[in-house]
């Protein structure tokens, strides 16, 4: 079986304004668009769905571009998924739009957050690093 075939189908998620999908690029990797507006009334949502693709996933891509409205509540769902991945090991990164930059920009000054220009940026940044290896035995000191 090729392994940069994905596995599993697309989901779409909609929620009040806000539309969500998932699309699996390889095994591991997906990509997951939001369309609309992220704020109070949907941001628990949108954490719900991107940790659903996690569970499956080492590498994440969100692809934000089509966000008209980016909310306080939009920023605390990617703080979220930002430790939830940390802690899981899983790469994350997102493409923002204008209006999640203009969030982030008072939010996030010092750039925490991962994010990248394009998606084809992100998944070109994966190709050419390779994922840390496991390791089992602390190293001496």
């Amino acid at each position: 079986m090729n392994t940069n075939t994905p596995s599993i189908q697309p989901t779409v998620d909609s929620f009040h304004r806000v539309r969500l999908a998932t699309r699996w690029v390889r095994r591991s990797s997906a990509i997951i668009t939001a369309h609309g507006d992220l704020d109070a009334s949907n941001a628990h949502e949108f954490v719900d769905h991107v940790l659903r693709a996690a569970t499956r996933a080492e590498r994440l891509v969100m692809d934000l571009t089509g966000v008209d409205f980016f909310g306080t509540a939009g920023f605390s769902a990617l703080h979220t998924v930002n430790v939830r991945c940390a802690a899981d090991r899983i790469d994350w990164v997102m493409v923002p739009s204008p209006a999640v930059i203009h969030l982030l920009r008072i939010c996030d000054p010092d750039a925490a957050l991962p994010r990248c220009d394009s998606i084809s940026a992100a998944l070109d940044t994966w190709q050419h690093k390779p994922r840390p290896l496991l390791q089992l035995i602390p190293k001496p000191r």
